[in-house]
């Protein structure tokens, strides 16, 4: 097999050229907001940092309904039992809903305790109560389109997603736009908008995948079995979830420590890495869904030969992926603000996130294939190393004096580089053996 070429290339790149349009589009959610709201002043960004945070992280513990139900999906495809993976799929949605309602209720009754935890001035902590409580009502959607995409990539289709979220994305701009500044919402409007995009977004999904299902002869009834399958398949990938988002809060908290400046930058830094992060992850969902294909026909040889041709694409794309941030941190920072301290921190940030590229493009990949095999108890076993690992060090920059760009430059030395280290060492180990290689369904 050449390094230049591969006879996998092919079928990587048809499912993750467009996983990467979808997945950009949620950062881009994100940063659409920062962008818009980074003009009102430093007080309203940093409420979104704090809020989109708690958003984030409740999302982030929940994403296991997408990357549980791509394998899930994708065995039951790869040996040959389409009404099982569409079965799959559907319980998926709704353990979405279920979950998303739930969550919802709780974040609005809990949204001022929870914003008030970081420890940010009155201002920014009660604007970042308002907007938490608002965009709550758009979780049972979001929920939702997280498990129809999962549905969709196990099937091997990853171009729906991509139309789903560049057209939510749309309606996402323009109603930010106007909302926040011609209606005079403000930060409120910026909520609302999100809010509304999701709910389209949500719509859609459920009227595609009941399409698949009445073609399929498949009930849209949850099952039991099914319900409970995508549970304990996903149960393991909470927990890792919640070891990463434990790494995430912390490196607000530490941001915040240092100052409204401080986490001002942090939020913007943590958008433009997002979009880097889900852009390179586009391989580990092509990995999901191929391994999943193969390990569920029976080929571990295939599945293998996979995971090496996605390490060696990864590594490429997140070297030259850092060399262009880099380039263009200082031009990036201005986007976000017009705040002279707040942009020089951006930029420093930045240059650090650049360096840390290339780890995180092999750590994805890893990440995305042993999911796709179903290695989920390990995955969260090694997350909870990861925090053992980085959280002292978080802890250490958020108490020590420095200047505000050196705490932000320091901040994403734990995280962006540090962190991605100790999870190459984690998930490499795994990947070299043979125990995550589970043949059949």
């Amino acid at each position: 097999m050449s390094v230049l070429r591969s006879r996998y290339d092919g079928p990587i790149l048809r499912l993750a050229l467009p996983s990467l349009g979808a997945l950009v589009a949620e950062p881009l959610f994100l940063a659409t907001d920062t962008a818009l709201v980074g003009h009102l002043g430093a007080p309203p960004l940093a409420a979104l940092g704090v809020a989109s945070t708690v958003l984030q992280t409740a999302l982030g513990l929940l994403i296991f309904l997408a990357y549980a139900t791509t394998p899930l999906v994708a065995r039951r495809l790869g040996a040959g039992d389409r009404r099982g993976a569409l079965h799959a799929g559907i319980d998926g949605m709704w353990l979405a809903a279920g979950l998303g309602v739930v969550l919802a209720v709780a974040g609005w009754a809990t949204g001022p305790w929870l914003t008030g935890l970081f420890g940010a001035e009155p201002d920014v902590a009660a604007a970042a109560a308002r907007y938490l409580r608002i965009s709550c009502l758009g979780l049972p959607a979001m929920l939702v389109v997280v498990a129809a995409t999962g549905l969709f990539r196990g099937l091997l289709d990853t171009r729906t997603p991509l139309v789903v979220a560049g057209v939510g994305f749309a309606a996402n701009a323009g109603l930010n736009a106007l909302l926040i500044y011609p209606a005079g919402l403000g930060l409120d409007g910026s909520a609302v908008g999100t809010v509304l995009a999701q709910t389209g977004m949500a719509t859609a999904c459920v009227l595609i995948a009941v399409r698949h299902a009445r073609r399929g002869k498949v009930s849209l009834r949850p099952g039991r079995v099914g319900l409970a399958a995508t549970a304990r398949s996903g149960g393991w990938l909470f927990l890792r979830n919640l070891s990463m988002r434990v790494v995430l809060v912390a490196t607000v908290v530490a941001a915040t420590a240092h100052g409204t400046v401080a986490l001002a930058a942090t939020q913007a830094v943590f958008t433009v890495f997002s979009t880097a992060a889900l852009g390179l992850d586009a391989l580990a969902i092509a990995g999901q869904a191929m391994v999943g294909h193969a390990l569920g026909a029976g080929d571990g040889t295939q599945a293998r030969a996979v995971l090496r041709r996605l390490l060696e694409l990864a590594g490429v794309g997140g070297l030259l992926l850092g060399l262009l941030l880099a380039a263009c941190a200082p031009p990036l920072a201005a986007v976000f603000t017009s705040d002279g301290a707040v942009a020089a921190a951006i930029a420093a940030g930045l240059v650090v996130v650049a360096v840390g590229l290339p780890v995180g493009g092999v750590v994805w990949a890893l990440d995305g294939v042993l999911m796709g095999a179903g290695d989920n108890r390990y995955l969260a076993l090694a997350g909870a190393i990861n925090v053992a690992v980085t959280l002292p060090a978080l802890l250490w920059v958020g108490q020590a004096s420095m200047p505000v760009t050196s705490a932000v430059t320091a901040i994403w030395w734990v995280f962006g580089v540090g962190y991605m280290l100790v999870r190459l060492v984690t998930l490499g180990v795994r990947a070299r053996g043979s125990r995550w290689l589970v043949l059949g369904v």
